[in-house]
């Protein structure tokens, strides 16, 4: 039937019963898999909403789905704060692991008794928020940092297992639904032989295809690929009239369920964590069955109040971990070794493997570290050997399969010169990395250097990203970091897949990102030794760019943790006048910071306290516990003394823990170190 054939609505009512029944239909075939009726006559009732909303714009609603289509390309994404973060999950790699979660799980609640857990596939996808307000799909969101995610609602509305408007009548006024958007392997294989006809590049997995398809500025391309969702969380809730939410989280998603979200066939309660372990067990035999992807087992303490009491750390809920499946490995054969050129010089063999489908993806490249991996390994050229690659984990070589050694296997020789600029490379007494003595005239030293100079912990250039790198480096574009605030929209417009308006949106985000902080500044331009919590301190400790150029090996060592080490690479980094040069080039080009108030020592709540840290610290890594203390004034040492006021200790704690016991010293745990962090925040 033609589309002139079909009659509009002859009424608004009338309009919105056919919006009505539309989602109906979706929802059977998108969720329920159980569709009602053929799809012709699906199309026949899509083609009547659509000759409606044509002829009568001002009924058009929101979600209609004729908005799942997509709308016009957007130009760039806008960034959206979510009102609770989206933390990420800790790890287990093993039954012990699990056990140990349990068992703190069981501590921090003061019980014996079993807890009760909820259990779910982890799909191997991009975890999103969806905001509903009185029922109706406002916004989507991706995780982005956990904090800040980008503004894709455009593109998750032509998602059909996300509803534009929620079933029934009881969910809150305002609902924020996490879930994982991801690309079923029927429909990438299907995605892939459509590239393949095409003579295009095809992807490389379910995973990237799903991420690729969500960060298309253009939603008419994600609107062609089939992607699904499915939910596994509430984030922020404001119930307004609606009814409490049920107590248990797999309640929860059960009445998602009923309000129109897919949710994993495949959840289960568990009575216990003997029950969890079994679970995970199953779903590692059905795993290669399931048509979806999957990388471990998400184990959740299904009571929401045991939830609340458990709590959360920085980055982490207590209650939640993520049993990952093991690292996959195959067997393959060494082909050849190639040096790279790093951003400090470092040369690091890869490997050129025989091509290898691991980990989900095939594996062509594995670094081999440096030459004293080489050494351990044994390894040489035409070897057999076993290559592992787990979730995004760069692929490394674990082992050489000796007795298939051929009687052609050559040795892996280190160059002395580079093979990038030629110029010498040398080892320092000490060192393992061997490394190019060029500096920025080495092109590979100084495309490494700009891809750390605009990095998003460093000045987060957006839409900068390598390829784009090597080709400014590679047409005479850019040879130093203050080049890159210089570039002129003709000639970036007519670099390889740039238009004009790629070209203005990048010299637009290289406008925005002059404006920064004197830590990122300092970490961006890539002093040796020097990362992330460095930088800070030694912002913090000098307060603005001058004071730290013209400190002296003895005012550095003030810094805490700066050594004689690393002060020698920061008395020679600031030395070298190319580096000062670069410094006046890139202030001369708008890059500016404020300076920073600096605090006397006995202003700082921590001043003349040492602290020693030991054991494992499992809510935070041991040096964002040591940024913490430092930057509250702390001294961290490594040792335990008389001088040592607080340890933190942590499980496996050994001979550090017995001394502080012996000395009298004040010990804690990690609860309270992180207890003590917020109180001072």
């Amino acid at each position: 039937m033609s589309q002139q054939n079909i009659e509009p609505c002859a009424s608004r009512e009338e309009y919105l019963a056919l919006v009505a029944t539309l989602q109906r239909y979706s929802h059977e075939y998108y969720v329920q898999d159980a569709p009602s009726v053929p799809d012709a006559e699906y199309d026949r009732l899509f083609r009547q909403l659509q000759a409606t909303e044509q002829s009568q714009t001002e009924w058009v609603v929101a979600d209609s789905p004729s908005q799942r289509v997509g709308g016009k390309p957007l130009a760039a994404f806008s960034q959206v704060d979510h009102r609770v973060p989206m933390l990420s999950l800790d790890n287990a790699f093993n039954d012990e692991d699990l056990e140990d979660f349990n068992r703190r799980n069981q501590e921090r609640l003061a019980t014996n008794s079993d807890l009760e857990y909820g259990c779910e596939p982890k799909l191997d996808g991009i975890a999103v928020s969806l905001m509903y307000h009185n029922g109706v799909l406002q916004q989507g969101a991706t995780r982005g940092d956990g904090s800040t995610g980008e503004d894709i609602t455009q593109n998750v509305k032509t998602i059909g297992s996300i509803p534009l408007r929620l079933q029934g009548d009881d969910f809150p006024e305002i609902l924020e639904v996490r879930g994982e958007i991801y690309m079923p392997k029927e429909g990438f294989a299907h995605l892939n032989q459509k590239a393949r006809d095409k003579g295009e590049k095809e992807f490389a997995n379910p995973r990237n295809a799903a991420a690729g398809s969500l960060r298309q500025l253009d939603s008419k391309i994600t609107a062609s690929r089939p992607l699904e969702m499915c939910a596994y969380s509430v984030g922020f809730v404001e119930l307004g009239s609606a009814p409490e939410l049920p107590e248990k989280h797999t309640d929860i998603l059960y009445k998602l369920r009923d309000w129109g979200f897919l949710i994993n066939a495949q959840m289960k309660v568990a009575a216990n964590i003997k029950e969890c372990i079994s679970y995970y067990q199953h779903i590692a035999e059905v795993r290669d069955e399931l048509a979806y992807d999957i990388d471990g087992i998400v184990f959740k303490v299904n009571s929401s109040e045991q939830q609340q009491r458990l709590g959360f750390v920085s980055r982490a809920p207590r209650w939640a971990i993520a049993y990952k499946f093991p690292a996959q490995e195959e067997v393959t054969i060494l082909q050849d070794v190639e040096f790279q050129v790093g951003r400090t010089g470092a040369i690091t063999p890869v490997a050129r493997l025989e091509p290898v489908f691991v980990g989900g993806v095939t594996v062509s490249n594995a670094t081999l570290h440096n030459r004293d991996e080489v050494a351990r390994l044994g390894v040489k050229v035409g070897d057999t050997v076993i290559v592992r690659r787990a979730g995004d984990v760069i692929p490394q070589i674990v082992s050489v399969v000796e007795d298939r050694r051929p009687d052609n296997a050559t040795d892996i020789t280190f160059p002395e010169q580079c093979p990038v600029c030629d110029s010498p490379v040398v080892s320092k007494e000490g060192e393992v990395v061997a490394r190019c003595t060029g500096g920025l005239i080495c092109a590979a030293q100084r495309k490494e250097a700009l891809k750390h100079f605009v990095s998003r912990k460093a000045m987060d250039v957006d839409g900068l990203g390598d390829k784009l790198i090597d080709q400014l480096v590679e047409n005479g574009l850019v040879e130093s970091m203050a080049d890159l605030f210089h570039l002129e929209l003709n000639a970036v417009s007519a670099l390889e897949r740039m238009a004009e308006k790629s070209a203005q949106n990048l010299l637009q985000a290289l406008e925005q990102a002059k404006q920064t902080s004197l830590p990122r500044f300092l970490f961006a331009l890539g002093i040796r030794e020097v990362g992330e919590a460095t930088a800070r301190n030694l912002a913090q400790h000098f307060g603005n760019l001058d004071a730290l150029m013209s400190a002296n090996a003895d005012k550095l060592l003030e810094v805490s943790d700066v050594g004689p080490i690393m002060a020698e690479f920061i008395l020679g980094f600031f030395a070298d006048s190319r580096n000062r040069q670069e410094i006046e080039r890139l202030q001369a080009a708008g890059v500016q910071w404020p300076d920073i108030e600096v605090k006397a020592a006995d202003e700082l709540p921590m001043n003349d306290l040492t602290y020693v840290l030991t054991g494992t610290l499992e809510q935070m890594s041991r040096n964002e516990a040591k940024a913490a203390l430092q930057e509250l004034g702390a001294k961290v040492a490594g040792s335990v003394s008389a001088k040592t006021s607080v340890l933190v200790a942590g499980p496996g704690a050994g001979s550090k823990l017995k001394k502080a016991q012996d000395l009298g010293v004040e010990i804690i745990d990690e609860d309270a170190l992180i207890a003590l962090l917020q109180q001072h925040r």
